[in-house]
């Protein structure tokens, strides 16, 4: 059964058939519904599943709104409702003092920043407590077996009387005390002497004969260089 015509409700032939709109329609018949100007699939606009020109497209035009006395009362409860709920949740926030943060990478590597900042302050503490002693801060005393800062004062009168021209020599005498020859780190992260009593590595150099200083700071060897000295404990690992 052939369909009818959108227009003019009568049987449309496939030869002059136009499928449009949901609808078939005569090839005369597909005009604009207002100044009947015959349109083709190019240059036609649906409204309502009917066809217009791009003249007489119908446009969709905005209403407004009148300030009224109950228009305005309807926003200022909306705004009231808006202040009791900021209300309620400050409320709920108060006294926590603090807001959750994500662990994401990018914080684990400022949180590593700072503790490394707060190690090095640390050491500069501690080497501005030991040079008020008497003795200098980087010439340990050759029978002592571990470099600790009480070591470094106790030998203070001998060091300054022998070893006062030569400091370097001293400190290479003094390194890799015998109980702790077994231990051996390997560097994780490239570190820059501070100090004169520390050591430089980088990234996967091997420290030997370490000994533990305090929770922060470590003496050894780097395997590489043949240097001993101080380093930071958070830059090495043990193996």
């Amino acid at each position: 059964m052939n369909p009818l015509c959108g227009r003019c409700n009568r049987v449309v032939y496939p030869t002059e058939k136009v499928n449009c709109l949901d609808k078939y329609w005569h090839k005369g018949c597909f005009s604009c519904e207002s100044c009947k100007m015959t349109l083709n699939m190019k240059n036609y606009k649906g409204f309502d599943k009917r066809p217009y020109c791009n003249a007489h497209y119908p446009k969709t035009n905005f209403t407004a709104v009148a300030d009224t006395p109950e228009n305005r009362r309807l926003k200022e409860q909306t705004k009231m409702q808006s202040q009791v709920l900021y209300k309620e949740e400050f409320e709920k926030n108060k006294g926590k003092g603090f807001s959750v943060v994500a662990d994401t990478p990018e914080m684990q590597r400022i949180k590593k920043t700072q503790d490394n900042i707060s190690n090095i302050k640390y050491h500069e503490e501690f080497e501005k407590s030991r040079m008020g002693g008497e003795a200098p801060p980087h010439q340990p005393s050759t029978p002592t077996p571990t470099p600790t800062s009480a070591g470094y004062q106790q030998a203070a009168p001998s060091q300054n009387f022998h070893y006062e021209p030569t400091p370097e020599p001293v400190r290479q005498a003094a390194a890799a005390p015998p109980p702790s020859a077994g231990k051996r780190y390997r560097a994780v992260y490239d570190y820059a002497a501070a100090d004169e009593d520390e050591v430089s590595f980088v990234d996967g150099d091997m420290i030997l004969e370490v000994q533990q200083i305090d929770e922060g700071w470590m003496y050894g060897r780097v395997e590489r260089t043949g240097q001993r000295g101080m380093l930071p404990a958070n830059y090495v690992e043990a193996i």
